[in-house]
């Protein structure tokens, strides 16, 4: 038996790496995946959830739940089909959802199930766990731990020169996460920009036959990136190391922090992260202070993510 996960995500192409990695991994146990808008509609990412459902298998305990359709903000979402394709999987074209799920009750249902022992990993954006945090005050404190990926502390930023694109979507949510969430880990681009999974890496998994969508959408993602960064050694799977840092705690280096999250509109700085680092300053009972990963063992990833995807032992 592994460890209990619910994953809220929104089924891009490093989304299915994370559930990929989860599928092979003898460590974690996906209960359930909330379909968030993010990459593609919500919608879409119902229908993307549904069709690794059954590439992978999952059992049918395995909850797939409709998460949040639009932002806090009140905004109609932005997508960017450059990015992972216009339905979200780089090449690859699941059917269309022809229903409509509305269950979003079950992740209560979950949480109850599983309490003490549950992670939830936040892959996308926030809105529908901090939608969570609204209604659900003392059932969320059922839960183990969060991992959160977003956020970019002292590096550039992949919407605007300083925000992600996580927190850039929805800073609301993301303030009201960071306000009632205990024992909070955030995974931001400090690491994930440089989880590469090199073409080498993807040709080698594909051989040995057990991850059957990895080199499509890999090879895709890598592309887009090669257009934007020419030098870049391969493609960063976002989701897949930050669902990766809730087994793997030593791979990461770690400061325990306040954080900060812009909320201007219509500013470079919407959705920034800002760590509080003054080493003079005492904070009191009010800031909140959470976990932020600064840097991790890149070997410890390459072993690591290539023995669960390839299912040889990599030393």
């Amino acid at each position: 038996m592994g460890q209990k996960v619910l994953l809220f995500g929104d089924a891009g192409i490093d989304d299915a790496v994370a559930l990929t990695y989860a599928y092979l991994s003898n460590e974690i146990d996906i209960v359930g995946v909330v379909a968030d808008y993010g990459n593609v509609s919500r919608e879409q990412t119902i229908a993307n959830v549904q069709y690794l459902a059954k590439v992978f298998n999952f059992p049918s305990e395995v909850k797939i739940i409709g998460g949040a359709e639009v932002p806090m903000t009140g905004e109609q979402p932005i997508f960017y089909p450059e990015v992972h394709g216009v339905y979200g999987l780089g090449p690859i074209e699941p059917e269309t959802n022809s229903g409509v799920i509305e269950n979003f009750f079950e992740i209560v249902n979950i949480i109850e199930e599983y309490q003490g022992e549950l992670i939830i990993v936040n892959a996308g954006r926030l809105t529908s766990l901090a939608t969570m945090f609204i209604l659900y005050q003392s059932l969320m404190k059922k839960v183990k731990a969060y991992y959160i990926m977003g956020g970019a502390f002292w590096v550039p930023g992949n919407v605007t020169a300083v925000s992600e694109a996580n927190f850039h979507a929805d800073p609301i949510a993301v303030r009201i996460v960071l306000q009632y969430a205990k024992n909070l880990t955030i995974i931001p681009l400090n690491v994930t920009d440089r989880a590469l999974v090199t073409p080498e890496m993807v040709n080698y998994i594909d051989y040995k036959g057990k991850a059957p969508i990895i080199k499509p959408v890999l090879d895709f993602y890598y592309n887009f990136y090669k257009s934007r960064i020419p030098n870049i050694q391969g493609s960063p799977v976002h989701d897949a190391i930050t669902l990766m840092a809730c087994i793997r705690e030593d791979m990461f280096t770690y400061r325990t922090l306040p954080v900060h999250i812009v909320l201007q509109d219509g500013t470079t700085a919407r959705g920034q992260s800002i760590a509080d680092v003054r080493p003079y300053v005492q904070f009191g009972e009010q800031e909140k202070k959470h976990r932020i990963a600064f840097d991790f063992d890149y070997n410890y990833f390459f072993r690591d993510f290539m023995s669960v995807m390839t299912g040889e032992t990599f030393t």
